[in-house]
């Protein structure tokens, strides 16, 4: 891996040692190289939730298993390794019934960022557990999960950085021994599920968490092909709705930081055609392009005030050099009225990039008031007693009425602090 730069960070004596002054642009590369951190902390480590954990210990292990042909097909991790998945078959009346769900873990725009990340679980099979137990949507006791407990459940684990998009032929430009094979990947697994039953499914639902749920949009209807007409095949984004907003200094952190990681793993040819050819291409990596051209219905789980879009995209590293914002951004509970004038204006953004929707019958969605990242993958905030609700619906309630058709489900909160079965992450707490 090359050394970094002299005026990026070092860690001396188990000690992050900062420069005397930073310029934007390095804010920004750090950024880049620890954004995936906390998303990986909060995948592989129990939320610090403000209210008590309600996760059955009856979750079982699901063993990982790693992709049979990944060698031949070319389909390997950001450090070579071959991919992996976790697989529980279902029974009874889900015998033929899928769903899956693509884990989350952000990304990386830079040889020096990508090359961090193939040392952690995020960029080799080598790094990941062995087993993982399987909650929320993935849960198999009907109590937790009562429309989706017997299905085949598949978490595909996410190890190329790029949300499942990167191409080999940009490794010759900017690989520097790393592999850019997200497409790939996908389509390996994907062929891989289909020899274990995934062909002759009856009903399909592809889901994923935040980069993950990126990555499901972006292989929506290419997963819809995959069955015929008459089969039930939709797609869920959670915590996957990324905005292209401005930060609080008035910079497109987020924006420079996709342009970055299309151009990085040449993730171009992974999106619409319609779309790179009227815009430039790290725009359609941004889910409201994507959205626009998706033909499979899709449901939206997303926070009003997601932590990950607060501490990354409104209020980033760099962002707030006088502390102004510290403890706000790890706790809504600090905030003063100037700041909740700007977190109730980030979330009528969202909201009113969500309503160019609301007229597709087929696109659901479930837009609470919390702050908080993820929600489907944990029984919390999927399904239990103290489970966020809007209009006394759970999550996984809402998601049912709409995967099955039972009615349009498109369930908007109202603003911070008015629900008080939010489930809000508190990072002051240790």
């Amino acid at each position: 891996m090359p050394s970094p730069p002299s005026s990026f960070a070092t860690i001396h004596r188990n000690r992050i040692v900062f420069p005397r002054k930073w310029t934007y642009k390095e804010y920004a590369t750090l950024f880049a190289l620890f954004s995936f951190t906390l998303i990986l902390f909060s995948l592989t480590r129990r939320p610090n939730l403000q209210q008590p954990s309600t996760i059955s210990s009856s979750n079982r292990l699901v063993p990982l298993t790693l992709l049979s042909n990944a060698t031949q097909r070319g389909a390997l991790c950001l450090d070579g390794s071959a991919p992996g998945y976790h697989f529980q078959k279902g029974f009874g009346s889900g015998y033929q019934n899928w769903l899956l769900h693509i884990e989350g873990g952000g990304w990386c725009n830079s040889v020096a960022s990508c090359s961090q990340r193939k040392m952690t679980a995020l960029g080799s099979s080598k790094h990941m557990e062995t087993e993982v137990p399987f909650s929320g949507i993935l849960s198999s006791d009907p109590c937790l999960n009562p429309d989706f407990f017997n299905w085949n459940k598949v978490k595909i684990r996410y190890c190329d950085g790029a949300s499942f998009a990167g191409h080999q032929e940009s490794e010759i430009k900017h690989g520097n021994g790393l592999f850019f094979r997200g497409q790939i990947i996908w389509e390996a697994i994907m062929d891989e599920l289909l020899s274990i039953g995934l062909s002759n499914a009856k009903q399909a639902l592809l889901s994923g968490c935040s980069a993950g749920g990126l990555a499901t949009l972006i292989h929506c209807d290419d997963f819809r092909k995959y069955f015929s007409k008459e089969i039930n095949v939709k797609c869920l984004a959670d915590a996957g709705f990324f905005l292209d907003e401005n930060d609080v200094l008035g910079n497109s952190t987020m924006r420079s930081f996709y342009h970055d990681v299309v151009e990085l793993q040449g993730v171009a040819r992974s999106l619409h055609k319609d779309c790179i050819a009227r815009i430039e291409p790290f725009k359609c990596f941004f889910p409201l392009e994507i959205v626009k051209n998706i033909k499979t219905p899709v449901f939206f789980v997303h926070p009003g005030y997601d932590f990950w879009q607060i501490q990354n995209i409104l209020v980033p590293h760099g962002s707030d050099p006088h502390g102004y914002w510290k403890r706000c951004r790890l706790n809504l509970a600090n905030c003063n009225a100037d700041q909740f004038d700007v977190l109730h204006g980030f979330r009528s953004l969202l909201l009113k990039t969500l309503n160019e929707f609301q007229q597709r019958k087929e696109i659901g969605m479930f837009i609470n008031s919390c702050f908080i990242h993820c929600q489907t993958w944990m029984g919390e905030t999927w399904h239990s007693p103290n489970s966020p609700k809007i209009n006394d619906k759970t999550i996984a309630e809402t998601v049912a009425d709409w995967y099955f058709d039972r009615k349009v489900m498109k369930l908007i909160d109202c603003p911070y602090p008015c629900n008080p079965t939010c489930r809000n992450m508190d990072f002051t707490r240790k």
